[in-house]
């Protein structure tokens, strides 16, 4: 799905093909692709079924050059395909979910401040935060669960969708952020996984079959507060490839939610200015 999805996402025009003719992928097609790549058609069929499991390195390098993958599209196709065996960047099976919080992240969250910023690790479960986090997200009940979780609340708290009104396009992400690495590979991630499914179903499991990859970076999320009422926040995600843990943090998107964020942070002189357009 994530080969077939970037495929589709890349105009002829960028690799240098002539964009004539009626076509039924406003993309490159399937031998299109093959082609640039020196695979076969069949061969990346198989590929994007997911029916080969073993691609070399240097065919992996030729499709992700030729579709322009970023580098963590590269990493994350790279993931996909050696799913089956397990794979991880240690090598063997993936090493249990990071639950602490090294002195220099911690500082980084410190001098965050009153920004809301959360630490979380692979699995989605908050390791750590801001005061700014707790105070904004604290009374939606992201902070609720021992220990937290973002996915988990996502998919299984009521609330969820009250909070985000756009509560499909925050699913998705979520599931996005889960499957970046080898996913069922991972015992602990094949848990949770487990765990989602039962309780959620087909909101979760369907999504399982059809989010094709990476997560968005960077973008405007809407919250509805039960003290300030709808806010957007933008938000930025800072990898930490090192421990498999990311940081995400909030800023208010327009004037009246970084008004509403002063108001429930008393944040002064520090006070929060709203991300220009």
């Amino acid at each position: 799905m994530f080969l077939r999805n970037r495929r589709e996402a890349v105009t002829p025009a960028e690799v240098g093909l002539p964009a004539g003719g009626r076509r039924r992928t406003p993309g490159l097609r399937r031998a299109e692709l093959a082609t640039l790549a020196g695979v076969s058609v069949e061969y990346l069929t198989r590929l994007e079924q997911g029916r080969d499991r073993r691609p070399s390195a240097p065919v992996l390098s030729a499709l992700a050059d030729v579709l322009r993958l970023s580098l963590s599209e590269r990493v994350h196709l790279y993931r996909l395909t050696k799913a089956v065996e397990g794979f991880s960047c240690t090598g063997g099976a993936p090493p249990p979910p990071v639950r602490a919080v090294r002195p220099t992240v911690a500082a980084l969250l410190a001098h965050l401040e009153p920004a809301p910023a959360v630490l979380v690790n692979r699995l989605s479960e908050v390791i750590a935060h801001t005061e700014g986090y707790a105070r904004l997200m604290g009374p939606l009940g992201l902070l609720d669960g021992a220990p937290p979780n973002l996915a988990r609340f996502v998919f299984t708290d009521d609330r969820a969708r009250t909070v985000f009104p756009d509560w499909e396009h925050v699913a998705d992400q979520q599931v996005a952020a889960l499957k970046q690495g080898p996913f069922r590979g991972d015992a602990h991630m094949a848990a949770l996984a487990d765990e989602l499914t039962v309780a959620a179903g087909a909101a979760f499991a369907g999504r399982v079959a059809t989010v094709p990859g990476l997560p968005r970076p960077s973008g405007v999320t809407r919250f509805v507060h039960p003290e300030a009422g709808e806010l957007r926040l933008a938000y930025e995600t800072l990898d930490l490839a090192a421990d498999d843990q990311r940081v995400l943090v909030h800023l208010p998107a327009d004037d009246a939610t970084a008004a509403a964020v002063d108001r429930l942070s008393g944040a002064g002189s520090r006070a929060l200015r709203a991300v220009p357009a």
